[in-house]
This record gives structure tokens, sequence and C-alpha cells, in this order.
């Protein structure tokens, strides 16, 4: 089969729809918007700009920018200019920044969208030249200016399948971020496919995860491209609610966390009793969906997805009584986002849905889920050490252990490298336990652990509604939780001790990554201590 490239897609549109609206975003509460033909002007004079540098081909060329216009935008332009980009989180501390600058070799790095540059500054060495987008300018030549004089390119330049496309650095849940390095291929094989399985046709998207991860990337970048649709953006967490109800997409990808935002926010206006007695009148029942969904801004949308982590059973049957029916996809960065989806008329709860076409999959000894088709990555960065790790005999190791039932459903059963040994010698999965544990709604983390220890501990971050309640309230809340799920669990696996915690787990603070997953390294290693004398004190314990 002839795949089209992503830069071949963006001539297609150009050429057939260059009036159309594509790329639509807010800035200062002004929507500003791009048409297919005005973002391939605008593609074609920087990579006409950054040609002329001359730097070798497939030079690496960083990106630092939340998500906006001139992230897709420069994406495209380092494409046909014939290097090779290199994004990164917006939210990287300085450290962590020069790490990977210097590791991937950049000689050039975009500025862009960013909530505070003047703590990342210090990351980015002092030769490494620099260019800023419009509307969030540094002290750095600014985009306008290095283009106004450019004549743009007028080739439809085409990259070769083969030809490195991108490095993507992993959010370091294990250790520290790994280069995935990703072919043109890839990303034609990935989106072509997934596209035509979704039934993907000029869909409109909602862009505010981080667009350096995979699942954005291919999601809401590629998909628009291939889709031939409509790309909005989120301009800050302030007006993210708003923003999100004007756009109203038909594809939406929401992570665990947003969606028990969206619960908590519900309940704050309409608290559950409540709701039970609206939705049992059917009349009322469905003005009081429709309500919601459009407040959400999902009153448009076919395709409702959750992934990155687990999202607890609970917490999607709860969404379904609603109407909005979520999609559980799993896939990570080493297999171009290409794995498993839930399909919106084939929704198992508390799968991860069927593999995609021409995926194959299948479970290890140790019921590691294996991954094979042709779009894997090429390896790691510099590091044939953990691609040979990762892929062997052409499988994909994903390091989290499964279930298939027999139609085909995946079920993530927990991480095979997050096994822990309580001092009885027995294993532990955590990431069940937690997700049974995450039922409770005065739950915003969980963190089941263990080492040392006979039976396993949860450690607990309240979640904003947790923060409001009073002591004798949680713990009766967190007993109840225990005398429900404990029994659900084998001997070894039973919660001991549930324990609350003040600090939050952040980004910022490094307990969580930029995909807002919990480290687990880094968690244990400020709590460890402390596990013998809490696993000796009381069933639930402020700490």
């Amino acid at each position: 089969m002839n795949y089209l490239s992503p830069l071949e897609m963006l001539y297609k549109w150009e050429h057939e729809k260059p009036n159309e609206i594509y790329l639509s975003q807010p800035i200062n509460g002004f929507w500003h918007n791009w048409t297919w033909k005005e973002v391939g002007m605008e593609v074609r004079k920087m990579a006409t700009y950054l040609k002329d540098l001359n730097f070798s081909h497939g030079s690496k060329i960083a990106l630092l920018s939340k998500n906006c216009a001139h992230w897709m935008i420069t994406d495209m332009a380092i494409m046909m200019s014939g290097y090779v980009s290199v994004p990164l989180y917006p939210n990287l501390n300085a450290a962590s920044l020069e790490k990977i600058l210097k590791h991937s070799e950049a000689k050039l790095l975009f500025v862009g969208k960013l909530d505070d540059y003047s703590i990342m500054k210090p990351g980015v060495p002092s030769d490494l030249p620099c260019i800023t987008f419009p509307f969030y300018s540094e002290d750095y030549p600014k985009w306008n200016e290095v283009t106004k004089e450019i004549t743009p390119c007028k080739e439809n330049i085409i990259r070769e399948p083969q030809d490195l496309a991108t490095i993507i650095y992993t959010s370091g849940t294990t250790g520290d971020p790994k280069g995935v390095m990703h072919k043109f291929f890839n990303f034609s094989f990935a989106t072509t496919h997934a596209s035509k399985a979704l039934h993907f046709s000029s869909e409109s998207f909602f862009s505010y995860l981080p667009l350096c991860h995979i699942a954005e990337r291919l999601l809401v970048q590629m998909g628009s491209l291939y889709s031939g649709g409509k790309v909005y953006f989120a301009e800050s967490l302030d007006t993210f609610a708003a923003n999100l109800s004007e756009a109203s997409p038909t594809v939406f990808l929401g992570v665990p966390r947003i969606w028990s935002k969206f619960q908590q926010g519900i309940l704050t206006k309409l608290p559950q009793n409540k709701l039970n007695v609206l939705l049992s009148i059917p009349i009322i029942s469905t003005l009081i969906k429709s309500k919601i969904k459009k407040g959400l801004g999902l009153n448009k949308s076919t395709n409702v997805f959750t992934g990155a982590a687990p999202t607890p059973i609970s917490l999607i049957k709860w969404f379904a009584r609603l109407g909005i029916n979520i999609q559980e996809a799993y896939a990570m960065t080493e297999n171009t986002c290409y794995s498993h989806v839930s399909y919106n008329d084939n929704i198992n709860i508390g799968s991860v849905g069927q593999a995609l076409p021409l995926c194959d999959v299948k479970l290890s000894d140790r019921k590691e889920i294996l991954i094979k088709h042709i779009a894997l990555m090429d390896g790691y960065y510099k590091n044939e050490e953990e691609t040979s790790k990762t892929i062997i005999n052409g499988w994909l190791h994903t390091g989290d252990e499964g279930e298939i039932d027999n139609e085909g459903f995946l079920k993530i059963t927990g991480r095979v490298k997050d096994l822990f040994k309580t001092s009885k010698g027995k294993y532990v999965a955590p990431s069940p336990i937690e997700m049974k544990l995450s039922a409770n709604k005065n739950i915003e983390q969980v963190c089941v652990v263990g080492i040392g220890v006979p039976q396993p501990i949860a450690i607990v971050v309240l979640s904003e509604r947790g923060k409001l309640k009073i002591r004798e309230d949680l713990i009766n809340s967190f007993t109840t939780t225990l005398q429900v799920v404990n029994p659900k669990l084998d001997g070894h696996e039973k919660i001991h001790n549930l324990i609350i915690v003040k600090e939050n787990w952040t980004v910022e603070n490094e307990l969580l990554t930029p995909t807002m997953k919990i480290k687990r390294n880094s968690i244990e290693k400020i709590y460890q201590k402390n596990y013998v004398s809490w696993y000796e004190g009381d069933k639930i314990i402020f700490s």
C-alpha cells in the first residue's frame, strides 16, 4: 500500500480547500484563524529560512512550547526543510531541558508559548540559536522578522518514508527520558490505518494535551492532517472549559485526571443524589444529559477517548449514565501510538479495546503485552542497549501486564516492572489495586507500596472535594473503601493502612511525569522511610 506522508497531506488540503480554516487559536480571548493556504504559506516561508541556515540534512531542531498554531506550523516546516524535530515538554526543568538539548545535538531551538520561560532558560546552552513565536516573544529573533523577506518554498518537497522524522523523548516514568526515533513511514502507516478504522472525515479536534506527547501528536496533529479537519486550541487552564465548550469538537481525548475534574465540576453544581433522581425521570433525564454534554463541549463528539494512564471503571460507567461513552485506548511512544482502541460502537468497559488493523499482539510467559507491526520505533537515540532490551525478535516489550479475551479485547492488569515484593516474599501488582481505590471520589492520586512491610499500604493525595471534608468523614469514607476493596483482593494484596499525605504530587515537584503519571520511584524515595511506622499505626493515617 502506498502511504501519503504528512507533508503530502498538507499539499492536498492546500490545493483542495485553501480557504477553509485549519487552525483556530484563542489569544487574549480573541480567536485567531489560519486557513490551509495560510498555514501552508507560513510553513513554506519558515522552511526556506531553515534550509538557508545550511545545517546538514537530518540535523535536529528542538521545539519548546505549549500547544498553539505555530507549534504545528513549525513541526511541518522542520519536515519540509529536511531536518528532524525534537519536541520538548513545556514544563521541563532547566536541568532536564539542558540534558535533552545536548543529548539530541539540537542545532536550533524554537521557543513559543510557555508559562515561565525564565525558569527553563538556564537549561538552554548559550551558543544554541533560538527563534521565538509570534504572540509569545522572548528575547530572541522573532518569527515574523526572520521570515519577513523570505520567498516561500514553491516546491512540494517529499521526504523519503525511511527518513527520520522526529525524536520524541519519553516522559521519564522510570528514569531518564529516552529519545524514541520515528521515521516518516511510521506516522503515515499509523495515521492512515487509525483514521480509517475510526471513520475520521473532516473531524474537529481540541488540542490541549502536550503536542510533544505521541498521543496528541498522532490523534490531533496527524489526525487533522489526514482527515482534513480543524484544530482548536485551549488558551490557558483558566479558559479551558470555555474554550472547549466553544469548540465543541467531534474528537476529544481526556486523560483520567481530566475526566475526574469534569466529574467533580458536575457534582459541585449537581450533587449525586439529586443527579440520580433527575436521571431516573425519562424526559428530564434527556434534558439533563444534553445540558451537561453541551456545557462540557462534548455535544458533537462522536469519538471520546481516554488513555495515558488507567481510568477507573466506576468513572467510565458514571459518564456512560450521562450518555458520554468513553473509549479507552492503549499505546505508547515506542509503537507510534498504534496498538489498541475501543470503537464507539463496540465498547467493552474495563478493557482498552481491540488491536488496530495490521497490529499483532501476544502475551509472554510473564503475561507481558508484546506488540508487533511495521511502524515500531527505529530505536532509542544513541542507546542501543535499551533498544535491544525493548524490541526483541521484532516484538515490542511494553512492560505492561495484560489479559486478552476470546474477542481480542485487551485488559491491562498491571506493570511487569512495577511489581514489588512485601516482607512476606509475595509479589504485588499495584496498578489494579490503585484503580479500585480510585473509585473513592475523595482521592485525587494514589500509590500502593509495600517494600519491607508484610502487607501493602496505600498513600493518598486528597481531591479538592476530599480537602473540604472533616477528618471524621474522611476516616469513615476510607474505612468503607477498604472494607469494599479488600475482600476483592488476594490475601497478600489486601491494603493494611491508608495514609493521607499533605503534599500534592505535581509535575513541578517531579512526582508526576508531564503526562500526569505518578513517578513511583520518586514517591518511594520520599516516603519509604515511613513504611514501617505507618504499618504499625492506625488504619487511616493523616501524615
